[in-house]
């Protein structure tokens, strides 16, 4: 094995269909809802070969950043309070703040750059991308980086 992998991040419609498949039966198995591989496989209509073949190679992209700081962009309407808000939902996701960097407010609108410690992430990175995204304040949210 290679010290000096590689890793790339992909849409799910662009993995192939077995892919796809070791994905779910690897959820199905970290979940409880199977108790063998066998039976993962056969519930997902995937040979074990095939399975065995992906499982150590392809990853769900929040277990990846799980235990690891993230970095997002956000674009924040310039209210008040706004900030304070999107802050608290982080807290409450279990994030921890590392840095924050805010722009001058222009047009009505502020960028944050903001690193975070997910660690004790309470969900996955989907799910709180997902509540950041739906807040009134915030316009968009990207992760621009990741890293240990």
């Amino acid at each position: 094995m290679k010290n000096d992998q590689q890793y790339y991040m992909v849409r799910e419609d662009v993995l192939s269909e077995s892919m796809q498949k070791a994905l779910e039966a690897k959820s199905l198995l970290d979940r409880g809802k199977v108790k063998t591989v066998a039976e993962a496989a056969e519930k997902v209509g995937l040979s074990r070969s095939a399975f065995y073949k992906y499982r150590d190679g392809i990853f769900p992209f929040h277990t990846m950043v799980k235990e690891k700081i993230i970095t997002l962009s956000i674009h924040l309407e310039d209210r008040s309070g706004a900030l304070s808000s999107l802050l608290t939902v982080v807290a409450s996701q279990g994030c921890n703040v590392l840095t924050i960097n805010q722009t001058i407010p222009l047009q009505g609108r502020a960028h944050i750059t903001l690193t975070i410690e997910t660690n004790m992430l309470q969900g996955d990175m989907k799910d709180l991308l997902s509540t950041l995204n739906r807040m009134e304040t915030v316009e968009r949210v990207e992760i621009v980086g990741t890293g240990a």
